[in-house]
């Protein structure tokens, strides 16, 4: 029940950071952004990880587990970030609710598990309903830097599941706090070359009141969110966990609607149904295990 909770939490929590970065994006750049944000969540992990127990990395592990940090919550809310400033967040959220269908076929392709029917029927319904969300956009002629931002989000969804799958065999041998700490501390060295191309050191961003208050909640919220989701998946099984990422495109439709005044239309909302089914249709064979996913907000 608690681990349920937790991802559940998460699954807002993300929704929540897309309309948040939506919302501040105009005020700064994708990587100076994105370099507040985790230096905000790093430095919210520290002390609980000074506090916990913890085990000694292996020289070998040190690398890979760095680049899987860069390209987790760095290369992956960098393009977020670019795309957020396009496209509206709903659409955004809902492509990246592909994760973690996107991760079932690179677990598959990596002989972590095989792809059952439910779990088919589930990708089909998911690419349906972001058919949907996308079927608007070919209407919308000489709109070139929507369609970027489109494929912005969806590299940013393939590079996180290629992440997910990757982390299982380091979160299987580290605790999940060390892991994350570890990850999130080397994307922001990373993130800080990208801000500092932007003149981010120089130019300090200047943002309104309450866009510090959504910079702040970003960053914060990510740093929990990101533990919440480990501990989640340490306590119950993934199925269980990742089924939650459906309220990730639902809570940026509403908040998005809320907030940002953006358009709820009808194909928008069926693209909505289409991945909530899937995501239910997908997790409902739980003979096969399915690797560990993780988000970047």
């Amino acid at each position: 029940m608690l681990a349920s909770l937790a991802a559940a939490c998460v699954g807002v929590q993300v929704g929540s950071a897309i309309v948040a970065t939506r919302f501040v994006i105009d005020q700064t750049h994708p990587g100076s952004l994105a370099f507040l944000r985790y230096s905000i969540g790093a430095v919210c992990l520290l002390l609980p990880l000074l506090a916990s127990a913890r085990v000694p990395f292996s020289k070998r592990d040190l690398l890979p587990l760095s680049l899987l940090g860069i390209i987790q919550f760095g290369v992956v809310v960098a393009l977020l970030n670019y795309a957020l400033q396009y496209i509206p967040s709903a659409r955004a959220a809902i492509i990246f609710a592909t994760v973690p269908f996107q991760t079932m076929v690179f677990a598959t392709v990596f002989n972590y598990e095989r792809l059952t029917f439910p779990k088919i029927f589930g990708v089909i319904l998911t690419i349906i309903g972001v058919g949907f969300v996308l079927g608007e956009r070919v209407l919308q002629a000489g709109n070139t830097q929507g369609w970027l931002g489109d494929i912005a989000v969806f590299i940013s969804a393939s590079s996180a599941a290629v992440c997910s799958v990757l982390y299982r065999p380091y979160l299987q041998r580290y605790p999940t706090l060390q892991i994350s700490s570890f990850a999130m501390f080397a994307s922001v060295v990373f993130l800080a070359f990208l801000a500092a191309g932007e003149n981010f050191f120089t130019a300090f961003p200047r943002f309104t009141s309450e866009g510090w208050v959504a910079v702040f909640f970003i960053g914060i919220s990510s740093g929990i969110g990101y533990y919440l989701w480990l501990w989640a998946l340490n306590n119950t099984s993934p199925t269980k966990v990742t089924i939650f990422l459906a309220l990730n495109p639902i809570t940026a439709a509403g908040l998005g609607a809320f907030f940002l005044g953006e358009n709820i239309t009808v194909t928008l909302l069926i693209g909505i149904v289409c991945v909530v089914l899937g995501l239910v249709a997908a997790h409902l064979d739980g003979s096969q295990k399915s690797p560990a996913v993780s988000p970047s907000d």
